[in-house]
């Protein structure tokens, strides 16, 4: 059994949440493995502007998730992963998905929609959770 720890962002731009979408369909956030002498907070930036181009700050760190899976080019190691998750937003909306990580496409999908798109539901509950941090931080309009 292998520990892996990576990070992320649910990157916002206006009303939109980053999603990149994998060569097999899935609609995913952008993330990736720690690497070496980085902090959770530096690889989700690094992470973002590499899977998908984007230039994004932290607002805010919104929860870890954890969850196990067999490495199927390892014999089937069992492998736990712990995932960092902050709250970012873009500087644009500019994007750009790297097609090296398998990546086809990305787009900011407006938030009353992303969560429906997100493949996973441990990312459904990441967005959900930075949904109504974004909706704090703006005055409610009626």
């Amino acid at each position: 059994m292998r520990e892996e720890i990576s990070a992320g962002g649910v990157v916002y731009f206006g009303n939109a949440i980053l999603l990149l979408k994998k060569y097999n369909g899935d609609w995913v956030l952008p993330k990736g493995k720690i690497e070496k002498n980085e902090d959770t907070k530096d690889t989700s930036i690094r992470e973002v502007f590499e899977e998908g181009g984007v230039k994004a700050d932290v607002v805010k760190y919104i929860g870890k998730i954890q969850y196990s899976f067999k490495d199927s080019w390892k014999n089937n190691e069992i492998i736990n992963k712990t995932v960092h998750w902050y709250l970012m937003k873009a500087r644009s909306m500019s994007c750009n998905p790297q097609k090296e990580e398998g990546f086809i496409d990305a787009r900011f999908i407006h938030i009353d929609r992303v969560k429906d798109m997100a493949k996973y539901s441990d990312e459904k509950n990441i967005i959900k959770r930075a949904i109504d941090e974004i909706k704090k931080q703006r005055p409610h309009k009626e």
